[in-house]
């Protein structure tokens, strides 16, 4: 009994020092910001690894989970409600929740793992020690442009989702459900409100920046080799993955309460 204690107190003391080693890893990444201008080349690079090399991924499943909501939706409505409506559900599902929170699925894993990876094995390998050694910030040179970048860049893949997610649920409608196009978008453009993509984007923003912090942290933790640098990765990915959920949840609460009393 006190051995289980001790290696569940263990644990817990663990969560406590990589909750506040992210949260320093975060602010140093925000301090190193005015720094920005001399570590642009490295941005832009990373931006597009994470932008351009990640939209193939993302139109592949935008597409089909657009053509899923439309499926789903249409079985759903039999007998009760109009079709014209699946415009409506198509575009509120995939613009509030689908498009910000399976991009940012889909992407943190890719882009979680290749962080965690590529700086582990720096870790491993003593190249960041020799940069401190250098007198160079490692978490300016190697941190902040992969946040930026990672937060920027989201926004961009979640807008190119939704459009090709509800192209997606456009082209089962009109193929498989019988549903006309005009049909399609007279309901999309029920109950449209720009509230709703700014919501979207302001989630985008945020799960960006939790897939880079988680991929820098547990890439700068990295320890034990080659083994070492697997275990960063898959860490890098279920704790970007989960804290995207957990993340989306409260953003959804207080983003949705915004929008409602707004429109009182």
């Amino acid at each position: 009994m006190e051995q289980a204690l001790r290696i569940v107190g263990n644990r817990f003391l663990g969560f406590l020092g990589d909750v506040g080693g992210t949260f320093l890893l975060f602010a140093r990444a925000c301090a190193s910001l005015r720094e920005l201008p001399r570590t642009i080349q490295q941005t832009l690079e990373q931006m597009e690894s994470v932008g351009v090399g990640s939209f193939p991924l993302v139109m592949v499943t935008s597409v089909f989970v657009g053509a899923v909501a439309a499926v789903q939706a249409a079985y759903q409505f039999q007998g009760y409600v109009p079709m014209i409506f699946l415009g409506t559900v198509v575009g509120k599902s995939v613009i509030l929740e689908l498009g910000p929170v399976l991009t940012a699925l889909v992407v943190g894993g890719r882009v979680s793992a290749s962080f965690a990876a590529e700086l582990g094995t720096m870790k491993v390998t003593e190249q960041i020690d020799a940069m401190e050694i250098l007198a160079i910030d490692p978490v300016r040179y190697l941190v902040m442009p992969r946040v930026v970048a990672c937060v920027v860049m989201m926004p961009a893949l979640v807008v190119f989702s939704d459009f090709l997610a509800i192209l997606g649920g456009l082209v089962v409608a009109k193929t498989a459900l019988g549903v006309s196009t005009a049909t399609f978008a007279e309901g999309l453009r029920f109950f449209f409100y720009v509230d709703d993509v700014l919501s979207g984007l302001i989630k985008a923003a945020a799960f960006g920046g939790i897939m880079a912090l988680m991929g820098c942290y547990n890439g700068f933790r990295t320890h034990g080799g080659a083994e070492g640098v697997g275990r960063a990765a898959m860490h890098a990915v279920v704790s970007s993955c989960i804290l995207v959920l957990i993340t989306n949840y409260f953003l959804a609460s207080v983003l949705l309460r915004i929008i409602f009393y707004k429109g009182q």
